[in-house]
């Protein structure tokens, strides 16, 4: 089965890929953990969260396989971004509503095997914490059965001002043990938020309590980081 996304060869993939990794060596100091837990094969949905512009083009790069991503929709038109998102495969997002063709797109490139990258919170958290998850990432790995693939970075907001400074930024990166939603009839809105709720813990378990949030104080985390313990 092909996928709905336009994505690019494998080839071109990796080859700018490669370029992003060289020309970051002058942005960040890079520290990834955990990329034993992606899978080899088959699709995947990765969960992050989102606290910078920089997240995108570290997810990229720290990801070693081919993967398409969520964008807002207002970077469509901008110059470079737009037509670099298209060349490498993106779904392109509406924010506020339920954007049904960015969800049959999403559906129809999990079904077809592809990876596909996605931040639950929907939008920026600009502060850093972890805010609040909406339930799109949930409904996917529902209606798909694949795996869920925690990534959390943190670091990157603090990449403007190091840039005055003519500093590189430490960006720590780390991907958790993969998570499967269990099995059975197609889940509700109140179990959604369950497995939202899910799946922003395993998030907020993988960051430094200063990024956590909303989940902060959340009994699940707490189960979660005593488990790990």
């Amino acid at each position: 089965m092909n996928s709905p996304v336009k994505v690019p060869s494998a080839r071109l993939y990796f080859f700018v890929q490669r370029l992003f990794k060289f020309a970051a060596w002058f942005l960040f100091e890079q520290k990834v953990m955990g990329v034993e837990n992606i899978p080899k094969e088959g699709p995947f949905l990765v969960v992050c969260n989102h606290i910078s512009f920089w997240d995108i083009p570290l997810m990229f790069m720290m990801q070693p396989r081919q993967m398409v991503m969520f964008c807002a929709d207002k970077w469509r038109k901008m110059p470079l971004i737009g037509p670099f998102c298209e060349m490498m495969g993106v779904i392109w997002v509406v924010r506020g509503e339920a954007d049904i063709d960015a969800i049959k797109l999403s559906l129809g490139h999990l079904k077809a095997g592809g990876i596909l990258a996605v931040a639950p919170e929907g939008t920026r958290s600009h502060a850093g914490p972890l805010q609040a998850g909406k339930t799109g990432a949930a409904y996917l790995a529902d209606r798909t059965g694949v795996l869920l693939v925690p990534l959390v970075i943190w670091g990157q907001e603090r990449t403007a001002g190091n840039l005055k400074r003519l500093r590189r930024t430490s960006v720590v990166g780390v991907f958790g043990k993969p998570l499967q939603l269990p099995p059975g009839e197609r889940a509700k809105a109140e179990k959604l938020e369950q497995y939202t709720e899910l799946i922003m813990c395993r998030l907020a378990a993988l960051l430094p309590p200063e990024y956590r949030g909303v989940y902060a104080d959340h009994p699940r985390l707490r189960e979660l980081v005593n488990r790990s313990a």
